[in-house]
């Protein structure tokens, strides 16, 4: 055991028409606060939905974790209110350093193993619904990302509930650097290959940037 947070809340979200959301018109990123012990289960957190199942979702990415520390200094940034569950986060997080986090890295919350996997990417769902001028860019540039989550044990998580690091790679990537690779650093993104049981998904995005050397 090497660290120890707190969940705050559990958030969960059910899809919508929007003319807004992109192509699909549809988005279930408004994530809102549950009460009680809700199941965590292999594609996601109790009744949560996403609306694109092409672009989010899906084993490697059924939770979204996000650290309350950095909704407050977007908070400071931004002069409004950004209520735990805004940017689409399953969990949200305090005591942890989530984008500090190393990509296959376990932490315990409440009765489930999760695993990280992988950084946020802001899309275009994401920048309609904050709707704030630049958003996308912004979100990159400050590197706050937020993690996904595979579940490697099935649960339960309640608000209140301890977020243990149970393991931590040695020698690995940090959600950050991740975020690095997948913006084009070629060093980080060999060295993230060889990560033990990296996402699938990953695979093409190094091929298109190690392509570039």
């Amino acid at each position: 055991m090497t660290g120890m947070g707190q969940i705050l809340t559990v958030n969960v979200g059910h899809a919508v028409d929007a003319a807004w959301a992109g192509r699909i018109k549809r988005t279930a990123i408004d994530k809102q606060p549950v009460s009680g012990r809700v199941p965590v289960r292999p594609l996601g957190i109790g009744d949560d939905e996403q609306a694109d199942h092409e672009h989010h979702g899906g084993a490697d990415q059924a939770v979204y974790a996000y650290a309350r520390e950095d909704l407050d200094w977007w908070q400071e940034r931004l002069g409004r209110d950004l209520r735990n569950g805004i940017f689409g986060e399953n969990l949200t997080v305090m005591g942890l350093d989530v984008n500090g986090a190393m990509i296959g890295e376990r932490w315990q919350v409440g009765g489930a193993l999760l695993e990280v996997t992988s950084p946020r990417v802001p899309c275009g769902v994401f920048r309609n619904w904050m709707n704030e001028k630049g958003w996308a860019k912004r979100f990159t540039e400050a590197e706050r990302t937020g993690a996904y989550f595979r579940v490697i044990e099935e649960g339960e998580v309640a608000a209140g509930d301890p977020a243990v690091i149970e393991h931590r790679p040695e020698d690995g990537v940090t959600v950050t650097q991740s975020f690095h690779a997948y913006h084009g650093d070629q060093d980080l993104m060999r060295r993230l290959l060889k990560v033990p049981g990296l996402s699938e998904k990953w695979q093409p995005i190094a091929d298109h940037v190690l392509r570039r050397a």
